[in-house]
């Protein structure tokens, strides 16, 4: 199947933000991708103040225009992530929403590890502080595939995808908007070990270029094949569309080279951890 992952600089003109995500879906179908992922955050990347003037439900306007596009080209579109009202006064969900060629909403992802950090003098953030955390793992079904959602933060957490492995994804779909501090230490390399970890492609559509609110964000968007190795990444400091080939009998091949969802040792991993409660000699 062919895959594209759309790079975009969203900022808090969310009119614009769709345009220019429509027109660049338009642009990897054109290229023959019939599955388009966009990044978190994609229609609106701004203050958190404006939440409850652009969270929608689920389906809403947003996701019935792009439904429209779906059904017209013949492809899966992937909504990285948006704001999405939630149940809580004041607190929002970050929902990723894939929709099929029919036009039908196939699978709703609600972030469960929410974006909360402190690392001095570089990035200090509380997604918690307007969020709310999902609360399922989720699994979507391509044309002879199945993706496993995740979005951006989650990517820390290898027991997530470990798990979506298992339940049988094999393309782990990662939207993001990784900062710049982070993502020039962190990004390629956890990209890619989630990839090698499960046998797995990846592919992370990311959000690049600073917003009107001072958020920098890294880009280098990728597609990962389930060896590691990398079949594209952006180096544009704008909006980019990867497309490429991706061939499923890799995962099935790689799994069986090494398996290592067979080896696990689940018997021990939920054991007491035996040792010293405190750092010192053996």
């Amino acid at each position: 199947m062919r895959v594209a992952a759309v790079q975009l600089s969203s900022g808090n003109d969310v009119r614009a933000n769709v345009d220019r995500a429509l027109e660049l879906i338009e642009h990897a179908a054109n290229e023959g991708a019939t599955y388009v992922q966009v990044p978190e955050y994609f229609n609106y990347l701004g203050s958190v103040r404006r939440y409850r003037e652009v969270a929608e439900s689920i389906p809403g306007p947003t996701t019935e225009l792009f439904a429209e596009l779906a059904r017209r080209r013949g492809i899966t579109v992937h909504l990285g992530s948006m704001i999405e009202v939630s149940p809580v006064p004041e607190r929002y969900y970050n929902t990723s929403v894939v929709i099929g060629p029919d036009a039908r909403v196939c699978a709703t992802y609600r972030k469960i590890h929410l974006f909360d950090i402190d690392v001095p003098g570089e990035v200090v953030h509380r997604e918690s502080d307007a969020l709310v955390a999902g609360d399922a793992l989720v699994l979507a079904g391509l044309d002879g595939a199945v993706l496993g959602l995740s979005i951006c933060f989650d990517l820390r957490f290898p027991e997530l995808y470990r798990r979506l492995a298992r339940a049988g994804a094999q393309i782990l779909a990662v939207p993001s908007a990784f900062t710049a501090h982070t993502g020039r230490a962190h990004w390629a390399v956890l990209v890619r070990a989630r990839a090698i970890e499960n046998h797995a492609f990846v592919v992370a559509a990311a959000q690049v270029g600073a917003t009107a609110e001072g958020v920098a964000t890294y880009g280098h968007s990728m597609i990962v094949d389930p060896w590691g190795e990398v079949l594209a990444e952006s180096t544009s400091d704008g909006p980019d569309v990867l497309v490429r080939d991706i061939d499923l009998d890799q995962v099935a091949r790689r799994r069986a080279q090494i398996d290592v969802l067979a080896l696990a040792r689940d018997d021990l991993y939920a054991a007491r951890v035996a040792g010293p409660a405190s750092p010192g000699l053996c």
